[in-house]
């Protein structure tokens, strides 16, 4: 940085325009990176290593594939590996189908912009309260059961003969049903910003060289960016079909568990939190089937997504025609569907203890005993705050070690951003069930294992790779202009990597929204890290559901209370989150 006729001048003399020379100096480079680089070996590629070993050795003993044999071996664990792969294949293609569908049926009606507010709202649910929503509505006695009193009559048949949609025959699919509600709403946000980045002069070029609607929608849509977003969508999906986890411990009574269960809970089951064998050897199996997963996804998803909007002002798009009736009772019919466990949950929350176990919502009038129970109660607000400020201090320091690592990460260019991008994205997305007895070896070295210091570095460690992740893309996203402008307003490497941040709000406030969120829906971690002394909300709520039918008012009632923040924070955040977790795409 010089002075040229009085003013500073940033100098650029290594890299291309967008990049120049690294920032910020090696040695300041290191520091930046060494707390990131610390919480993910000791806590994510160390334990990984450790369970390869463990699967593989005995005591120390190399034993080759025993372990692997004998895992697979047992009962019942060819149906877990088969139902784990339909999980990751068919789900994830009904939530791309349904998102696409959705967005585009509603982007241009009157009622459009209410129907995917309805549908945003169970994408910040926990899982665990969807289990509780759809359990309640599943349940078996048609005259609890909201569904099975549906089926039973328009089957025409009597209550003991009703279709059991929590039996074993059909509890797969009323799980899957629930992990759809869950996900179209984040599937609809995604292809909506596709579509509304899509150009409309590109549409007007294909039809003035004579295309139809097919060629419209295929070479002014599909070709350009959805199919990109389609390959988004379908890995986000495919990838959140890991936390099945939750809604299989929550949805599925004890007798059809074996039935339902899949990698994340056999892995579980096998292990229970400890270095044990078999258990890293399923854990192995499911860590070779994610990291594959992992690089198909990439060859779709390694550029940028969406691509930069055209600086120059283009002209208005013309008025769209109104749209169809079956486009209308679509998005109506979505609409109804989508609200329907919702009203299940809220109208059981509104009724007493005694009233929810004997029968029905719709058979008693409403009453708040649930709720005076509750906040009568000193657990839940014990509860509550705890996880409040597990949250908010997990949030914060996730933020601060991402930012410290994404600001010089962010200049790297070619083969290291690739390697460095599909290794953060490893990182984020290593099932915790796998490396859950490592990660307690650590906590019992550096800390006491089971108590609330611990519990929150776990969440940290798992929160980091992906927050560099979205930072990392989106500082490179910066148009030259502003880095430069960035670099003359900070004297220091902390003044520009501030003022980087403020140009990238959007991406700041998805990576604190969606961790803050991670934090307080989290089950899976409470459940193997946690302590006497360090109780979430969602193991909370989990362990309620042991006497589910006694409980379900109370229950339902605390879902609703557990429900509230992060709906609120996902709803007023959302356009926020799809413009940071876009930003920069995966390079």
């Amino acid at each position: 940085m010089s002075r040229v006729l009085g003013e500073l001048a940033v100098l650029d003399d290594v890299g291309p325009p967008r990049r120049g020379r690294a920032y910020p100096a090696a040695g300041a480079t290191s520091a930046l990176l060494l707390p990131a680089l610390l919480l993910l070996g000791g806590l994510v590629a160390w334990p990984v290593l450790r369970t390869l070993h463990a699967s593989v050795t005995t005591d120390g003993r190399w034993v080759g594939a025993e372990h692997f044999r004998t895992a697979l071996a047992a009962p019942g664990t060819g149906a877990v590996v088969g139902r784990t792969l339909l999980w990751a294949l068919l789900v994830p293609a009904v939530v791309t189908v349904l998102g696409y569908l959705l967005a585009a049926a509603s982007r241009r009606s009157q009622e459009g912009g209410l129907v995917r507010l309805i549908l945003v709202v169970p994408t910040a649910l926990p899982l665990v309260v969807t289990g509780v929503t759809f359990r309640l509505m599943y349940d078996p006695d048609p005259e609890r059961g909201l569904a099975t009193l549906v089926a039973a009559t328009l089957t025409g048949r009597s209550a003991a003969d009703a279709p059991q949609l929590l039996g074993p025959r059909l509890v797969t699919v009323a799980l899957m049903s629930a992990f759809v509600w869950a996900w179209v709403g984040l599937a609809v946000l995604v292809f909506r910003a596709a579509l509304d980045a899509v150009p409309p002069s590109l549409a007007d070029a294909v039809r003035a060289y004579g295309g139809n609607r097919r060629d419209v929608l295929w070479d002014a849509q599909w070709r350009p960016l959805l199919l990109r977003t389609v390959a988004v969508v379908f890995t986000l999906a495919a990838l959140g079909t890991a936390r099945t986890f939750d809604l299989i411990l929550v949805m599925t009574p004890g007798s059809v568990r074996d039935e339902a269960s899949v990698l994340a809970l056999r892995v579980w089951q096998t292990s229970n939190g400890a270095t044990t064998g078999e258990g890293a050897a399923l854990g192995v199996v499911w860590l070779a089937a994610v990291a594959a997963g992992l690089l198909v996804a990439a060859l779709f998803v390694r550029q940028a997504w969406p691509p930069p909007r055209d600086p120059v002002p283009v002209a208005p798009e013309p008025a769209a025609p109104a749209p169809r009736r079956t486009t209308r009772l679509l998005v109506a019919g979505a609409a109804v569907a989508w609200l329907v466990p919702l009203g299940v949950l809220l109208a059981t929350s509104l009724h007493g203890t005694v009233d929810a176990a004997a029968r029905g919502w719709w058979w008693s009038p409403p009453s708040l005993d649930s709720y005076q129970e509750l906040l009568t109660g000193a657990e839940l607000w014990r509860t509550l705050g705890f996880t409040l400020v597990l949250a908010t201090v997990v949030t914060a320091v996730v933020l601060g070690v991402a930012l410290l690592a994404a600001y010089p990460l962010a200049w790297l260019t070619g083969p290291p951003a690739q390697a460095t991008g599909l290794l953060l994205m490893a990182a984020s997305i290593v099932p915790v069930q796998v490396i859950a007895g490592p990660v307690n070896e650590v906590l019992g070295v550096v800390l006491s294992s089971g108590t609330a210091r611990g519990l929150a570095l776990v969440h940290v460690a798992l929160g980091v790779p992906f927050a560099v992740l979205v930072l990392r893309n989106a500082f490179a996203d910066l148009p030259a202009e502003q880095v430069r402008a960035a670099r003359v307003g900070g004297r220091h490497w902390w003044g520009t990597l501030r003022l980087l941040a403020r140009h990238n709000r959007p991406a700041v406030v998805a990576v604190a929204v969606l961790e803050f969120v991670q934090v307080w829906n989290d089950l899976v971690v409470g459940l193997l890290f946690s302590g006497p002394g360090a109780l979430p909300l969602g193991l909370f709520l989990a362990g309620q559901t042991r006497g589910f039918a006694a409980n379900s008012g109370a229950l339902a009632a605390g879902s609703v209370i557990a429900s509230i923040l992060p709906v609120l924070l996902v709803v007023l955040a959302r356009r926020q989150l799809v413009a940071g977790l876009v930003a920069g795409g995966v390079r």
